[in-house]
């Protein structure tokens, strides 16, 4: 879906938020294939991505990629869990307060770095191994949000997430 220009009425719907979102958990991939490492802070390279992440070194499109808090019980629910570890989900940033999706297309601060949303974070075959038959269709929707680096930074555990002026 485009994103409307600013002056339409949905793109004024659209440009408005209730409140900052803020970090919840951050996990890093070293390489393919390998558990999420769970950290404290990440520091982010513009264009690139979190530094100790296989995404660190890339062409920038992917750099960081974020899931709503909201959504891990409606992920658990659908895939048959009493709750799910973001690990298991392969994201590396959990947010809570704000829908992530609706950043896409626009860029924010987070912690010290400053994004832009540039895609949804759709899910992969792999969920099916991670959260069992069905779990590739419980996340979708639920997903999260790609973001490249436009400036590099620190990004910690409660630093909060503030939504930018729309693109447009």
């Amino acid at each position: 879906m485009a994103i409307p220009p600013v002056d339409s009425p949905l793109g004024q719907l659209m440009a408005h938020l209730p409140r900052p979102g803020r970090v919840e958990w951050i996990g890093l991939r070293p390489l393919r294939d390998v558990a999420m490492r769970v950290v404290d802070r990440a520091d982010g390279i513009a264009g690139k991505g979190l530094r100790g992440d296989r995404y660190g070194g890339g062409s920038g499109k992917r750099g960081v990629t974020l899931i709503q808090a909201e959504h891990l019980p409606a992920i658990a629910a659908l895939s048959g869990h009493a709750h799910v570890d973001p690990a298991l989900l392969r994201r590396n940033i959990v947010v809570s307060g704000l829908p992530v999706i609706a950043l896409k297309g626009r860029r924010f601060r987070l912690g010290g770095m400053l994004l832009e949303g540039t895609d949804s974070c759709d899910p992969c075959s792999r969920m099916e191994a991670a959260l069992g038959p069905g779990g590739y269709n419980a996340m979708r929707g639920h997903g999260g949000l790609c973001a490249r680096i436009l400036d590099g930074g620190a990004v910690a555990l409660g630093d909060a997430l503030l939504p930018l002026d729309p693109l447009g």
